[in-house]
């Protein structure tokens, strides 16, 4: 029967290649990958998107400000250094970008990324939009770094009538046929778990999400990625609320979230805002639910990956949409304390597998990518954070690393170890 046969490692009529690199997520930290960020000049037309700055320099949606001293490419901004030189910012779109992206994670031992793929982009048929951009470049550095990476379908901006995932279909037979993305040939580095092509899809379950799990016809998603004979035979990872068991708080009412989620093979809540190192005994709080979340999924027989993230602050973006409602920093980090300890918290209550979020997310300040110590000066009502005294900018690309290291038992468990700010002393 087609799709039943092995041939070195690869089912007859599947359009997938044979497992590479990564057959597993078990023992892997990976980070989401936005992408999205656009400057002038970068051949996007598409402004400082993502970036949100105005015509009149007086406007922003990022908190943090990216560390650009590596970069090949960067673009000047209307903001001004500490120094008095220019501010300057790189574009996602720009191969050099993304190949800087993958070198660090290989250098501090960041297993690799799930790549963001939203909603509206699976619409398109367009094949030289700036996201396949983005997708190839992460492909080709990807495979040149040996980092792991998969897709992960963001249903954002999926309309409450009128629209299925229909699309999300399509689109992945695109990236599966003109990108090859799981038949990348020697050195292959797409995500496989349980031996399957490892597929992401966020945004299930939310109260904050206009569509109705019930009519965008997920069902037929999920048979199509794991059923269909050339395009499927993957394995799932469904990103939903953090409260998922109880079906309560940030997730809505809805028990039909718990069918989808069983036919699923990897569950990860989304805790960004869900713990604060500003509230008593969280990380306490934190293990309890990783241990009860992954005996839930283990009953279910899934797996569970649990997400963590060094900090969390969108007052720039709160100013536009939220009325104003969240303050500066308002998750900080600690100097890695938060971070850490999370990592620390999952992998004592028995994580397999991390999520991060997210490697280059300025715009909630959540990257873990290199951020400027000392951000461009306030202009107006616009204020970025910077890091704490004495932290340096790749503390928290460390840090990640040192994350899998600990998950894989390869280091012993240790507290204080966010607090070894020297690079040069790190490890001694």
């Amino acid at each position: 029967m087609i799709g039943t046969i092995p041939l070195l490692g690869k089912k007859v009529g599947s359009k997938h290649g044979p497992v590479g690199l990564y057959p597993s997520y078990k023992g892997l930290v990976m980070a989401g990958y936005q992408g999205w960020f656009r400057t002038p000049g970068d051949g996007s037309n598409a402004g400082f998107r993502h970036y949100g700055f105005g015509a009149d320099g007086e406007s922003s949606s990022i908190d943090m400000w990216p560390d650009v001293s590596e970069y090949e490419k960067t673009y000047e901004t209307g903001y001004t250094n500490p120094d008095g030189t220019k501010a300057r910012v790189f574009s996602s779109l720009d191969a050099s970008t993304t190949n800087l992206h993958f070198r660090w994670m290989k250098e501090y031992g960041v297993d690799g990324v799930f790549m963001q793929r939203f909603f509206g982009v699976t619409r398109s048929k367009d094949r030289n939009k700036s996201a396949n951009t983005i997708l190839r470049n992460a492909l080709k550095a990807s495979q040149e770094n040996g980092r792991a990476i998969a897709v992960m379908y963001d249903l954002s901006g999926l309309k409450a009538k009128g629209e299925d995932c229909s699309s999300v279909i399509e689109d992945w037979k695109r990236l599966v046929d003109d990108m090859k993305v799981t038949s990348q040939g020697d050195g292959q580095t797409y995500l496989h778990h349980n031996g399957k092509p490892l597929v992401a899809i966020w945004g299930l379950g939310f109260p904050d999400r206009p569509y109705d799990i019930r009519k965008i016809g997920f069902e037929r998603l999920l048979d199509f990625l794991k059923n269909d004979p050339e395009y499927g035979g993957c394995s799932i990872m469904l990103g939903v609320p953090a409260y998922f068991r109880r079906l309560a708080v940030d997730a809505n009412p809805e028990p039909y979230l718990h069918e989808l989620m069983a036919q699923a093979d990897v569950i990860m809540p989304w805790n960004p805002q869900r713990y604060t190192p500003l509230l008593h005994a969280e990380m306490e709080r934190f293990a309890t639910n990783v241990r009860d979340d992954k005996a839930w999924c283990e009953e279910k027989g899934l797996d569970y990956a649990p997400c963590v993230y060094p900090g969390f602050t969108w007052y720039n973006i709160s100013r536009n949409k939220f009325g104003g409602a969240h303050p500066l920093n308002q998750i900080p980090r600690q100097k890695g304390k938060f971070y850490w300890g999370s990592i620390e918290a999952a992998v004592s209550a028995g994580a397999e597998m991390l999520y991060v979020a997210m490697f280059d997310e300025v715009d909630e300040g959540t990257a873990i990518m290199k951020v400027a110590c000392e951000p461009p000066l306030s202009k107006g009502d616009v204020h970025f954070v910077g890091l704490e005294d004495g932290v340096p900018s790749d503390h928290f690309l460390w840090l990640t690393g040192e994350g899998g290291r600990l998950l894989r038992g390869d280091l012993k468990s240790d507290p204080d170890r966010y607090l070894r700010l020297n690079p040069l002393t790190r490890n001694q």
